[in-house]
């Protein structure tokens, strides 16, 4: 502080807690700094405020009024034309880069002015400098005339003397810079006149956190508007130290596009596909309803941004560059997704594969046991077939009154035999009923014992031993005819032979 006595501004930070907004304190004659003005900057974090830079200077007290303001949009380089930074950067050129403005305007506000301030880079001998330029008479004169009241302002007018400002740093070493007056031009041109005047200071902007206006020099500026010099004042003083000595990004609210990863890191952070590399073959994987679709892959559906439109190459840029990363996380999505298919599919083969080879082993140890079965037990139904021919029947024993046997087995019973009448022809004497078909038992045998077979293997017929009936002797068969049984009456009336074909009459015992 070069005097306590001075006016001085202190750039401070808001009270609210508001990162880019600042307040303007004011102290003179010793006194404490109270707020002056009020710094507001567009909020970072809207798309409006994105690729520029703005600030506005409002009264602290009444935040209505603003004093003025300045907007300031950068140029940008022109996109690289070389294939090898391309492929360096992905397959996308380089985001264009902000330039350093040469110049920016000022906007006062009642009355109306607009104040263009030029930046002059530094050489090997010189500093960079800052210079602006600002009309004697702002107001116009006040007159009853119809005809001055059509006349412009005296802002605008070319003929209007102006006077002449500059910022220039106080020396090589130094951050502090000097705003002193320059000259004044009356010509309509722009040129100035040569004098040999010295620059008179104005102000001293130390540390980039406080003005200190020289008084005793600023009364020797003519001019009507020195309100509107002292915004000008520090308007420009924020902005060659927001602007001119702060980190571009930062300044104009630039976003950095994110670092892109090569393709080895990518797939070593991606996470490796769950697959079973020992399936079991038990198992089957569940069926799929619907194969995917490869013709059509799904895109993700993408909420409208709520950007507005670019205004500037850098936004563009955004805009092809986030389009360029979305093909590019699409084609790879879908080269993962086929990989993945691909996985998913041997998995399935395999598996089916191993199924397949188990159903095999397991039909040849079937039919392995169904050979060594067939060697044990035989093979086939003929052996079974001839162990049961070859078995003798079972032999039945005496019957007992009740028609059982007496091992228990049932008997059929036979109707009795009629009694045959004896014939007048053969003269023989009647015999009785039970001399005539009863015979003498035969000798009593072991249960089920064999039977004498005829002829051609099989079993003859079956005689109840309760009659004992012989059986009949049998016969050989003939060669060309089969055995033919003689037809027998059941009452005896046919006999053997022409006489027994007779019919004889019947002649009574009696008479």
């Amino acid at each position: 502080m070069l005097d306590e006595n001075l006016p001085t501004f202190y750039l401070r930070a808001s009270s609210d807690g508001t990162k880019h907004n600042a307040s303007v304190l004011l102290s003179q004659n010793g006194s404490d700094a109270k707020p002056e003005y009020f710094l507001r900057h567009p909020d970072p974090s809207l798309p409006g405020s994105k690729n520029r830079y703005a600030v506005a200077l409002y009264d602290s007290y009444n935040p209505e009024i603003l004093f003025g303001e300045v907007l300031l949009i950068p140029e940008w380089t022109q996109p690289t034309l070389s294939q090898e930074q391309i492929r360096l950067n992905g397959g996308v050129p380089p985001p264009p880069q902000p330039v350093l403005p040469t110049e920016f305007t000022v906007q006062l506000y009642n009355p109306d002015q607009q104040v263009l301030v030029k930046y002059h880079a530094g050489k090997w001998i010189s500093d960079p400098y800052w210079e602006f330029e600002m009309p004697q008479e702002s107001f116009r004169k006040p007159s009853t005339s119809a005809l001055d009241r059509t006349q412009s302002d005296p802002t605008a007018s070319e003929i209007t003397p102006k006077l002449g400002f500059r910022w220039k740093k106080e020396g090589k070493l130094s951050k502090d810079y000097v705003l002193s007056l320059s000259g004044k031009s009356t010509n309509p041109d722009g040129s100035k006149r040569r004098n040999r005047e010295p620059d008179i200071t104005i102000a001293l902007f130390r540390h980039f956190k406080e003005i200190t206006i020289y008084e005793p020099n600023l009364s020797r500026v003519e001019m009507e508007d020195p309100k509107g010099l002292e915004v000008v004042l520090l308007l420009g003083a924020i902005v060659i130290r927001e602007v001119y000595n702060s980190p571009m990004l930062e300044t104009f609210n630039i976003t950095e596009p994110p670092r892109r990863h090569s393709s080895s890191s990518s797939n070593s952070h991606r996470p490796p596909l769950t697959s079973n590399p020992h399936p079991n073959a038990t198992s089957l994987p569940p069926r799929r309803t619907h194969q995917p679709s490869l013709s059509n892959p799904t895109i993700p559906t993408t909420q409208p941004s709520s950007r507005p439109p670019p205004t500037d190459p850098r936004s563009q840029w955004e805009l092809d560059a986030e389009t360029a990363l979305l093909r590019k996380q699409l084609a790879s999505e879908e080269r993962a997704r086929k990989k993945a298919e691909a996985a998913e599919t041997k998995r399935v083969k395999r598996m089916l594969e191993e199924e397949e080879r188990l159903a095999k082993e397991k039909q040849k140890e079937i039919d392995r046991e169904t050979e060594r079965l067939r060697k044990l037990y035989g093979n086939g139904k003929g052996q079974q077939y001839q162990s049961v021919a070859s078995k003798p029947p079972p032999q039945r024993g005496n019957g007992n009154g009740n028609g059982f046997y007496n091992g228990g087995g049932p008997v059929t019973n036979y109707p009795p035999a009629p009694v045959q009448r004896p014939h007048s022809s053969t003269g023989l004497p009647a015999q009785p009923y039970i001399a005539s078909n009863l015979q003498r038992p035969p000798q009593q045998g072991p249960y089920l014992s064999p039977q004498p077979q005829q002829g051609s293997g099989y079993p003859g017929p079956s005689s109840s031993s309760f009659f004992g009936g012989q059986p009949p002797p049998t016969q050989p068969p003939s060669q060309g005819r089969p055995n033919v049984v003689p037809k027998k009456s059941f009452w005896g009336l046919r006999g053997g032979g022409e006489e027994g074909a007779r019919l004889t009459k019947q002649r009574s015992t009696v008479f």
